[in-house]
């Protein structure tokens, strides 16, 4: 029984000397990372399709029941729309090939424009992916949400590849007015939909926006323990990865979410033990 939680990166100014040794060269930091929590995000491969070399570095830095979730490119899902895009595809799934069972699923990132009639764009695209991986789609379009047809086009296009659709939880943040500037700049960024906690696979993945202040962020997740722990009764196997604006204590916060679930489900599988940030000493 495993629950894997993380954030959405493996490194971030605030955690030197935290949660990472400092100082820690770069092909370190995602090893460090992997001491705190057992999943990332795989945000930075939106921008552009990394080496095999530099994926393969990720596989050595981890354990192979480490979960990345890998954004696939922009230019797959936000240029071009999943249209003719064969090669980019092609070229990105080549890519991650050295992370073997560690490439838990290729998230499939929507933009807000992409609305209940491109749905069929949205399955001939899944319709034609390898059945290598696994996928996950997550969509910001408020209808979506809102009309229970285009929520079940989606669910029956999502079918066809067996693939999970992936909840982006802010309500606690837009529960009240922001408070920092990281706070009033994710209120400008990031979408406001309704609560999705619903699991279309044995692996849904729910990604959670909390608050700078870490008792706001943890009273806004105690829904998401009930639904976790209710998922791990099931058989099913989640990957929830926290986030907060300023990501500051992302690492501690993600372990904080485990405890809590593990403090209802004590057959759940240990995380890893934390590197010492420090130089090991004599006394």
């Amino acid at each position: 029984m495993r629950l894997h939680v993380g954030c959405a990166m493996w490194t971030h100014k605030s955690w030197q000397g935290r949660f990472l040794a400092h100082p820690l060269p770069p092909h370190e930091r995602l090893r460090h990372y992997a001491g705190w929590c057992n999943a990332v995000e795989g945000n930075t491969t939106f921008y552009a399709t990394p080496t095999r070399d530099t994926v393969a570095s990720w596989a050595q830095q981890t354990d192979a029941d480490f979960r990345f979730v890998l954004k696939l490119p922009k230019v797959i899902t936000h240029e071009r729309r999943l249209t003719d895009v064969d090669e980019a595809l092609g070229a990105f799934l080549a890519a991650i090939e050295p992370l073997g069972p560690r490439a838990h699923a290729v998230w499939i990132q929507l933009p807000g424009s992409f609305a209940p009639t491109d749905v069929p764009a949205l399955a001939r695209f899944l319709g034609r992916l390898p059945r290598s991986h696994r996928y996950a789609v997550e969509v910001r379009h408020r209808a979506f949400f809102d009309d229970h047809r285009a929520t079940r086009t989606l669910e029956a296009a999502l079918a066809v590849a067996a693939a999970e659709w992936i909840p982006f939880d802010t309500t606690a943040l837009f529960r009240s007015a922001p408070t920092s500037d990281a706070e009033r700049d994710a209120w400008a960024k990031k979408p406001r939909v309704p609560l999705r906690s619903v699991a279309l696979t044995d692996r849904p993945i729910v990604r959670y926006l909390g608050r700078d202040d870490s008792a706001r962020t943890i009273e806004g997740w105690q829904g998401w323990i009930d639904v976790v722990v209710d998922w791990l009764r099931e058989g099913r196997s989640p990957t929830v990865f926290l986030h907060t604006p300023d990501n500051a204590d992302a690492p501690e916060l993600a372990r904080r979410f485990h405890d809590e679930v593990r403090a209802r489900v004590p057959a759940l599988a240990a995380l890893p033990r934390p590197r010492p940030t420090e130089p090991a000493t004599l006394f």
